[in-house]
């Protein structure tokens, strides 16, 4: 008896539409585990891949998608069979977990990493075979008030920021600034105000800058068309409105634009740090001194390290972030027209592509 083929919507080059094609089924190798996708976001690394030119480590034709929910139906030899039949989250970078950064804490950046839709196969495909070893169940007070499909964005768009916060060592009280507040944005804005920071959000669209304020924002900006040294200025009135603490501030830059990075930077002040979650690939200019003279910091984050995600999963099932009002869902077989509408921003919400 043959075995059903699989969906698959493939890359084959850039700039190039994608591809729907039925590709034979195999069986997870050692360690790792075959999940039947219930939902895979749509991120701008993936647009990135195919209409920037950001050239993916696995061979084309690939199937991109990171951001990955589902259910595990198969485990291959090693992995661990209690995983079978579990709705999963697949974290965006998974570590090997043995080499010597892994066993060092640095889990994000192993250099045996598997980044799904960019080393291998991902998830824009009715299923995905992944290392096992991170692989986060997701507990049944989750599911109570979210469904399985609209948790796929945890891997990424939640995780990440929720990294780049926690890495920040932002406490209750403190000043922190999002710069770009769709996609990734919004959920770092729902992370710094469940911290108890005085949150102020940046971005150039009023739609975003509403959603970031209903996401917990105590004040929004929009900066469409505004001179550097006046977006300081409104920040710094805005942070004194808030009675925020004039230094010390915690800049988030997850726009990933050239006008975004040249922004935050442009924030920093005494004692301040800058985190980079945002990702382009135009060059930027800015006083890289200012990082001595205000004994400031910078520091980015590639993805979130897995072991992260029990306790973000712990707070979603608690109600301290919620991810249900900002993704929205559209069939897999409509990915050409919904990475065409992320690219040319016309999508508020973050897009989960579902397959079936």
């Amino acid at each position: 008896m043959t075995e059903p083929t699989w969906d698959a919507w493939l890359m084959t080059a850039p700039g190039a539409p994608l591809e729907h094609r039925a590709l034979a089924p195999s069986r997870p190798g050692a360690g790792e585990a075959m999940v039947e996708v219930t939902g895979c976001g749509v991120c701008h690394t993936d647009l990135s891949f195919l209409y920037q030119g950001v050239k993916t480590r696995g061979e084309l034709p690939l199937v991109l998608g990171h951001e990955i929910s589902g259910i595990v139906r198969q485990v291959g030899d090693g992995a661990d069979a209690a995983l079978l039949g579990r709705p999963v989250i697949v974290p965006a970078v998974l570590p090997c977990g043995e080499c010597e950064l892994c066993q060092a804490g640095r889990r994000s950046i192993c250099r045996r990493q598997v980044m799904p839709g960019n080393d291998r196969h991902g998830g824009f495909a009715s299923q995905v075979t992944v290392p096992a070893r991170f692989i986060c169940p997701v507990p049944e007070a989750v599911l109570a008030t979210h469904e399985l499909w609209e948790l796929a964005v945890v891997s990424d768009a939640v995780a990440t920021p929720f990294q780049a916060v926690r890495n920040s060592g932002l406490a209750a009280g403190e000043l922190a600034v999002f710069v770009g507040v769709g996609g990734i944005g919004v959920y770092g804005v729902q992370v710094a105000a469940a911290t108890g920071a005085k949150v102020i959000a940046l971005d150039l669209d009023d739609r975003k800058l509403d959603q970031a304020r209903a996401a917990g924002a105590h004040a929004v900006l929009n900066v469409r068309g505004m001179a550097v040294k006046d977006v300081r200025r409104q920040v710094r009135a805005a942070s004194d409105a808030l009675g925020a603490p004039a230094h010390l501030w915690k800049i988030f830059e997850m726009s990933g634009t050239r006008g975004g990075q040249e922004t935050a930077f442009a924030l920093l002040g005494y004692g301040a740090s800058l985190a980079v979650v945002g990702y382009t690939m135009d060059r930027v200019e800015i006083p890289l001194s200012n990082l001595m003279a205000f004994e400031a910091t910078a520091r980015g984050n590639w993805g979130a390290d897995p072991l992260i995600y029990p306790e973000l999963l712990q707070w979603i099932g608690a109600g301290r972030l919620t991810v249900k009002p900002f993704v929205e869902r559209h069939p897999l077989r409509e990915i050409s027209a919904v990475f065409e509408a992320a690219h040319e921003g016309r999508l508020l919400k973050r897009a989960v592509l579902v397959p079936g």
